[in-house]
């Protein structure tokens, strides 16, 4: 899925001077609110609430959303739109099982896309204002102008009065979602009704405050929504909450040549294993094309739920008591549920839609509340958290969803905001830097030129590095960079820690913390003024005394003797770091000794394979690991 990139690191000198990099000056956002809904007759808190369903407010530099949209009201723009598709890309092997291992093909398949008419509203926006494509895109003014005629359009064409009621605008909010959907298109008028019932005020990636005041008493005249003519999808006893936009589009699962099937494994969760992990992905494509993959059973890879970006609809693809093709590590694909957001890592720079993050939000609520999975960070793991599952499959990992994907907002969406606990010389802590002004020095977002910096983009993640300062080199993984350095690639997580990861403290020095990552001290600017990381008290376990060092695996196999006959034994093989006696890594809990044993069609012979050994689930860099609960010793600080 994702591809590597040859390119030299740049020098950690030149990094300030990429940061430093001036944004234009940003214009009075609010203003121009105000001053195009007046012009085409569009109440302000209606235009206010679509542009912050997609945008909040952003205007991005001018980059396009993982669907083809631009600047603050999202106008989409077919050109920008392509039916790629990057799951083929990689050396992971999506099932992540060495007992079954599955043959990556060479390429994606074709997948011919019509261009939906959602894609095409900057043509549309274009002519009713007279604009250019390129002003619709770099302009913010003229993109809300574009987005208040688009608006004033569908109101018209529904047979709507231009009127001041915000409550009569509901049809044709519902179909500036671009939904076809009935409820899709529902649910995307109903968030943006609540935001102008509830207000909001933020200041924009370009340093913009606007505020969204709180209208008291909002009607929502839903009527107007049965004039659009949407689809019922099919439903089909979907797992999802009511309130969100889901239908049933199930995965290709059948019996291929050669006693081959595909491409996912029957099982029977949570009655023979515990869910204990929702694992966050992006397609590294778009959705109508991945949805197709999804239903191809000679594709080796799959998961339970795709996510729209425009509206956040959703396809439920695989049931929940199912297991996906889709971590990489067969343990992790067992006790896990797998969500794929449209949209790309890096590509083009794009972002992500703020109708996506609260669908996915509910979603990943709904799941964990049904399934007893923490709402933290150890559990809501992105697939760049996975781990390798042997020191051979380390290197070849995935890094979706990105630094650029905004964790703090989406456990705040979740009901769980990410808070700090303890005070300022806890011995644990978690990353927490501001997204909106966190804008580390990347380099790999531009396909056609790869060594080119990326633009300043809101960021989750910080860097880490080998002494307290700016031009220290980073520090190293042996696993991903056997006789290299880590890179300051987008694509390269080697030496990153993300927003809602907590590591144990190993020094501080002025501005600069260490944490405990990978065996070694890893150190991050974390000045007091501006802080990328909170107090986080907690568990911690270090090597029980005796010990020089522990091991550190990839994943919670059972011991040899708790396989029965017929049921080969899987190795329980540490991986190539080296966790020593002094250093501390958090404790997420305890981890299941289980294989679950599905090499066949036919689900009769799955067995649930448990053992008797303990293990514990850390962080031991940016992925998560585990050890053996008797090699170490657990103290809380």
């Amino acid at each position: 899925m994702r591809r590597a990139l040859a390119v030299a690191c740049f020098l950690p000198l030149l990094i300030p001077t990429a940061i430093a990099h001036a944004e234009a000056a940003p214009d009075d956002r609010q203003q121009a609110f105000a001053k195009a809904a007046e012009t085409y007759q569009v109440p302000e808190s209606v235009l206010l609430g679509v542009s912050y369903l997609g945008s909040r407010w952003d205007s991005h530099a001018g980059q396009p959303s993982n669907d083809a949209g631009f600047g603050p009201m999202h106008l989409t723009d077919a050109a920008a739109f392509t039916g790629s598709n990057h799951h083929a890309e990689g050396e992971e092997d999506p099932r992540g099982d060495e007992t079954r291992p599955l043959a990556l093909p060479s390429e994606a398949p074709e997948t011919p896309e019509e261009i939906p008419a959602s894609l095409r509203t900057m043509e549309k926006a274009a002519a009713l204002t007279g604009e250019s494509h390129e002003t619709l895109k770099t302009d913010p003014a003229a993109n809300i102008r574009g987005g208040a005629a688009l608006l004033a359009d569908y109101q018209k064409q529904l047979g709507a009065p231009l009127s001041d009621d915000p409550g009569q605008w509901y049809g044709a909010v519902a179909r500036y979602s671009g939904a076809t959907e009935y409820e899709a298109a529902k649910f995307f008028a109903d968030e943006v009704f609540s935001v102008i019932a509830s207000g909001v005020t933020r200041t924009t990636d370009d340093g913009q405050r606007v505020t969204l005041k709180p209208v008291p008493d909002l009607g929502k005249i839903e009527s107007w929504l049965e004039k659009l003519g949407l689809s019922l999808p099919r439903r089909d006893g979907v797992e999802c909450p009511r309130s969100i936009s889901c239908e049933w589009i199930p995965a290709g699962y059948a019996q291929l040549p050669n006693n081959n099937y595909g491409h996912y494994d029957l099982s029977d969760r949570p009655n023979n294993q515990k869910i204990d992990y929702i694992v966050i992905h992006d397609m590294e494509g778009y959705w109508a094309p991945s949805v197709r993959l999804n239903q191809d059973p000679k594709w080796p890879g799959s998961w339970h739920y795709s996510v729209r970006s425009s509206d956040g609809h959703i396809a439920q693809q695989i049931k929940t008591k199912d297991v996906g093709w889709q971590a990489g590590n067969w343990y992790i694909n067992a006790k896990s549920i797998g969500i794929e957001h449209e949209g790309f890592l890096a590509e083009g720079s794009t972002w992500y839609t703020e109708a996506m993050y609260r669908t996915s939000a509910k979603l990943v609520r709904y799941l964990a509340m049904r399934h007893g999975v923490p709402l933290d960070r150890a559990h809501i793991i992105g697939h760049d958290n996975v781990p390798g599952t042997l020191p051979t499959t380390v290197r070849g990992m995935h890094e979706d969803p990105g630094p650029f994907w905004d964790w703090a907002h989406y456990f705040e969406l979740m009901g769980a905001p990410l808070h700090q606990f303890g005070g300022p010389k806890s011995g644990s802590i978690m990353i927490r830097p501001d997204f909106e002004t966190n804008k580390p020095y990347f380099y790999g977002c531009d396909r056609k030129n790869p060594s080119a910096a990326c633009p300043p983009l809101p960021a989750s993640t910080v860097w880490l590095r080998t002494e307290p300062r700016a031009d220290a080199p980073l520090v190293k993984d042996i696993g991903k960079h056997p006789t290299g350095d880590s890179l300051y690639s987008v694509y390269d997580h080697s030496a990153r820690a993300t927003t809602g990861q907590r590591y144990a403290v190993a020094d501080r020095d002025g501005d600069w913390t260490a944490i405990w990552y990978l065996g070694q001290k890893a150190w991050f600017h974390n000045p007091a003024a501006n802080p990328t990381a909170v107090p986080s008290m907690g568990l911690v376990v270090t090597p029980r005394p005796g010990l020089k060092t522990v091991p550190v695996y990839g994943r919670a196999y059972p011991e040899q003797e708790a396989y029965p006959a017929g049921i080969p034994y899987q190795a329980v093989t540490p991986l190539q770091y080296t966790f020593s006696e002094g250093e501390k890594y958090t404790l997420a809990g305890p981890a299941a000794a289980e294989y679950y044993r599905a090499v066949t069609f036919d689900p009769a012979p799955h067995t649930v394979v448990r053992g008797k050994t303990k293990y514990w689930q850390i962080q031991f860099g940016h992925r998560v690991m585990f050890v053996k609960a008797d090699d170490v010793r657990v103290t809380f600080q």
